[in-house]
């Protein structure tokens, strides 16, 4: 990341500063958010986590099963290899391969998926946290809310308690995300 990249944001909070500086005559009312522990702590967090769960449970299960068959599989050919005839014993090694290599694909795509679908969640999640913020800032009558890159803040200025407390209120599983806006009609599609 460049210098400038790092900067940019210490410099839009310096500008914020200055601005609100400038208005001197005027209150402003501030409050900081810890959105990771927001995110840590909220219902819908906890929601979302524990249907995902459920989703991949199932999968997990199976993989286990499966798992613990080539373990098992894998012993018995161990002790049982010296014994057995060339051509059964080959038949055994390749047929113990083809399985490691089936529950290998199955494993990886286990992990994607799970972590497609985690991200996708997390995704909603957050965007959910930032209109309750957005929402119980507003209501409150705060002038600017802000977030990361705060290093330091009183403790009457940290509003995360609040807005969790509003969370506990609200649904924990929330709405499907809305479609896509199409193109108005009669506007070319940007070609």
């Amino acid at each position: 990341m460049s210098t400038f990249n790092r900067t940019l944001p210490l410099l839009a909070v310096f500008l914020g500063a200055l601005a609100l500086s400038a208005q001197a005559s005027a209150e402003t009312k501030m409050g900081v958010v810890n959105f990771q522990r927001l995110l840590e702590e909220a219902p819908q967090t906890k929601a979302a986590m524990q249907g995902l769960e459920n989703e991949f449970a199932p999968r997990r299960r199976e993989l286990v099963t499966m798992q613990n068959d080539l373990k098992a599989r894998e012993d018995k050919l161990q002790k049982e290899g010296a014994v057995m005839a060339e051509a059964d014993r080959t038949k055994a090694e390749k047929t113990l391969r083809d399985q490691q290599r089936e529950f290998s694909r199955k494993a990886s795509e286990f992990q994607d998926d799970a972590s497609t679908r985690r991200n996708e969640e997390l995704g909603k999640v957050q965007r959910f946290l930032v209109q309750e913020i957005q929402s119980y800032a507003a209501a409150q009558g705060y002038d600017i809310v802000l977030g990361e890159g705060v290093f330091f803040a009183k403790a009457p200025l940290d509003i995360t308690s609040q807005v969790l407390g509003v969370l506990a209120t609200k649904p924990t599983t929330l709405p499907a995300a809305p479609a896509p806006a199409s193109a108005p009609a009669g506007k070319p599609s940007g070609k």
